[in-house]
């Protein structure tokens, strides 16, 4: 009895009438037991249902029972919202992923960023005074004048300048001793002991952001421990870059490949220098207009050379004290819990200088009230939490709830969030628009698609039987079914890389793959399964099987995933490759190791994706651009393909302007791809986001990726909404004890007149 009465007042700490009464209660139950004469009286029984059906009353008030989030966060500034995935790399050299840049573009600031209303997307200046204008040299370095032709550029020249005054976030990289010594450098085993956590170190410092820390980034995309993704790519624009490499790694590899602090302000760059305390300089080969979408990415953000030394002390990589889990930078938001495996913090950088709200936008921003906020300051937003969600279900229930702020649709969650009208466009349902929830739609810059790794002896190479063999299976894999089935349609069949919106894609007849498609009476048609049963036959693999040795031919497919969430998608793959009679082997495992296998080169056939980093041809023809190679390169060329006049054509297209003779050139290149079948092009999806009323400021912006600081909620309507959301049902409860304590009076009563019959004998 005391162990319930315990309990209940768990339950109704609150509520200070049923705290008495239960104290009431568990001292008269002591007195009783203590006497002897607990079971005598009956009118604890009624007594005690009484008590308990006040209790559960008691919780139908203004809280709510199933709230994963401490009680003092119910009417906190926060924002609530999910993950899937741990992020691998918040370190700028190193992350390029999706799930990645959901926190590292809200702490590093590159020198610009896109405005996030116009449209078409628009660079603006974020820590630059303003947008850089290159100037151009010849061979011997003399300055050319404005309008002269391409062919005489040797070299674009740019000049960035730094708002003064802008901050970093706390940080102990940044403490000082008495003497202006750094706290925390030249630390012992014994002084780490006691640290597990950034949030160990007691003291923290902070200074002025200067020109000197973007060029100190700019230098570790060619540290040899770091292995940047974009390394290859940027070896060939920045001068001096890839010889840079070369020089850092004759200075590290003598020390036996120990990852200490290496200062790279002792090694120049030719092709980066500070000109003074707010500028520097970036010196580029040739003309390369798209440089200045990487100024607006996380490569391109500052690092502080005190933050580098800190966490290349020894003991803290086996801590996880890194750059890589603990970013150090200027931004709004500042990451101050790490923990994958449940949950991700981000809490608004007390140094931060502030920023005012767009005040102007695209048609209709003010009409949808995008604007309201005009010249405020930002961030709008105190805190946010992101919790690991490994399955859809439980997110989608969670974001119904009003736990989650934000949520994407679901395959399975579809027909209850959408309804399509007579001419297929979507909207949202009765219920969903009766909770106030609001969705936003766009064509998103992106890609998905299945890779063949072209160093496979099997799917890859360059000969006329293996084209074949990749053709066949791109005809198989029927991608309209699939966005059919597991996307609503939310997605448009691929016939290359480049996505809708983005110039060198066409629409209609001329954008057809004629190996895997053909246009018939105005429509896109995939070519029927006979062709590519005869690919098989052509390829050597008739009905399934090698021609010369008879063996039946499998497919390894290599993936992130395998969760309950995968298994109809494997199970639809498998049935698409034994149309042609080949057996898909799936071997699922998690994105870190699958990460692992194509950076190794050792997948057969792979499922990837590309969002686009900047609105322009190049930022997914690169994709297959040779010398971009994932294997043994990190570049994201991950089918490893190469052919030589796809390369050639793709140094010509890189830095033209659009027009006519661009669009040429992407054309011819896109033939080759076609013909080549380095990917089965899969498709481009249409992206679907919900959000509740009380987040203001939502519009898609696929380019941006600092949006989380022009977010804003109305905390008081979610608390409101919550309790409304969550009232527990209880009456089946009561009814249950009342049955419950009903049956008891019974046998109460028998065991009461075999205790009278004893006394009286």
């Amino acid at each position: 009895m005391t162990a319930l009465l315990q309990i209940l007042q768990v339950l109704n700490d609150r509520n200070w009438v049923t705290l008495g009464l239960m104290r009431k209660q568990e001292l008269w139950v002591t007195r009783q037991r203590d006497s002897g004469e607990i079971c005598n009286k009956p009118g604890i029984f009624s007594y005690s249902l009484l008590l308990l059906m006040v209790a559960l009353l008691d919780g139908c008030g203004d809280g709510t029972w199933n709230s994963p989030y401490p009680a003092n966060e119910k009417t906190s500034n926060t924002y609530y919202s999910a993950f899937e995935i741990r992020p691998k790399h918040l370190d700028p050299a190193q992350s390029y992923s999706s799930n990645e840049v959901v926190f590292t573009g809200q702490i590093y600031e590159p020198p610009l960023q896109y405005h996030y209303l116009k449209r078409p997307y628009t660079l603006e200046p974020l820590a630059a005074t303003q947008m850089p204008v290159p100037y151009f040299e010849d061979r011997d370095g003399r300055r050319l004048p404005t309008g002269v032709s391409r062919e005489k550029i040797a070299f674009s020249v740019y000049d960035i300048h730094i708002k003064p005054g802008i901050r970093y976030q706390p940080h102990p990289a940044f403490a000082k001793k008495s003497d202006g010594s750094p706290r925390y450098l030249g630390l012992t085993a014994e002084d780490l002991e006691d640290i597990n956590t950034l949030a160990d170190f007691t003291e923290t410092g902070s200074r002025e952001l200067l020109a000197e820390d973007y060029v100190y980034q700019i230098k570790r995309l060619a540290h040899p421990h770091l292995h940047s993704p974009i390394f290859g790519l940027m070896a060939e624009y920045i001068v001096g870059l890839r010889a840079y490499s070369k020089q850092l790694r004759s200075v590290v590899e003598p020390q036996g490949g120990q990852q200490g602090f290496l200062d790279l302000r002792k090694y120049p760059l030719a092709g980066v220098e500070v000109l003074d305390r707010y500028t520097y300089r970036v010196k580029l080969i040739g003309e390369y207009p798209q440089f200045v979408y990487w100024l607006a990415m996380p490569f391109f953000g500052p690092i502080p050379v005190e933050a580098d030394a800190f966490y290349s002390q020894p003991g803290m990589k086996k801590k996880n004290i890194t750059l890589d889990w603990y970013p150090v930078g200027t931004g709004p938001y500042m990451l101050t819990v790490n923990n994958p495996n449940r949950q991700m913090v981000m809490e608004r950088n007390p140094n931060f200088r502030g920023e005012p709200y767009p005040s102007e936008g695209d048609v209709g921003d003010r009409e949808n009230g995008l604007l309201a906020d005009a010249g405020r300051t930002m961030p709008f937003i105190d805190r946010m939490v992101f919790s690991l969600e490994k399955e859809t279900i439980p997110t989608w229930n969670k974001f119904l709830q009003g736990y989650y702020d934000a949520s994407g649709i679901g395959s399975d969650s579809f027909d209850q969030a959408i309804q399509l009208s007579g001419q297929g466009e979507a909207a949202l349902t009765d219920t969903m628009r009766e909770r106030g929830i609001k969705l936003v739609t766009s064509v998103a810059a992106s890609t998905y698609y299945m890779g063949f790794n072209m160093r496979d002896l099997v799917v890859g190479g360059d000969s006329e039987r293996a084209r074949k063999l990749r053709r066949a299976i791109s005809i198989a894999v029927d991608y309209e079914e699939y966005i059919s089935i597991f996307l609503n349609d939310r997605g448009v069949p691929a016939q290359g890389p480049i996505p809708p919106g983005i110039f060198g894609y066409q629409r209609g007849e001329a954008g057809v793959n004629p190996y895997v498609y053909q246009w018939k009476n105005d429509e896109l048609q995939r070519r029927p399964i006979s062709e590519a049963k005869q690919l098989m036959v052509e390829a050597g693999y008739p009905s399934g099987r090698d021609a010369k040795s008879g063996k039946p031919l499998i497919v390894h497919l290599d993936t992130p995933g395998g969760g309950p969430d995968d298994k109809a998608r494997f199970d639809w793959l498998r049935k698409q490759f034994a149309k042609i009679d080949i057996q898909l082997d799936v071997r699922a495992t998690d994105y870190n190791r699958f990460q692992e296998k194509m950076i190794k080169g050792t997948a057969q056939l792979f499922q990837w994706g590309w969002n686009a980093d900047y609105p322009d041809p190049e930022n997914f023809l690169f994709l297959l651009y040779g010398p971009n190679a994932k294997a043994g390169k990190n570049g994201e060329n991950a089918a490893n393909y190469q052919n030589s006049e796809f390369d050639r054509l793709f140094g010509e297209m890189k830095s033209m302007p659009n027009g006519p003779e661009r669009l040429a050139i992407i054309q011819r290149m896109l033939e080759i791809t076609q013909r080549d079948a380095p990917w089965i092009w899969g498709l481009h999806p249409k992206r679907f986001s919900l959000f509740h009323g009380w987040v203001h400021n939502v519009k898609q912006n696929d380019m941006a990726n600092n949006t989380l600081k022009y977010k804003r909620i109305d905390p008081l309507q979610r608390a409101k909404r919550r309790v409304e959301w969550n009232q527990p049902v209880l009456w089946p409860v009561v009814l249950t004890l009342v049955i419950f304590f009903a049956a008891m009076i019974p046998a109460i009563s028998t065991y009461r007149r075999k205790q009278r019959a004893k006394g009286t004998t």
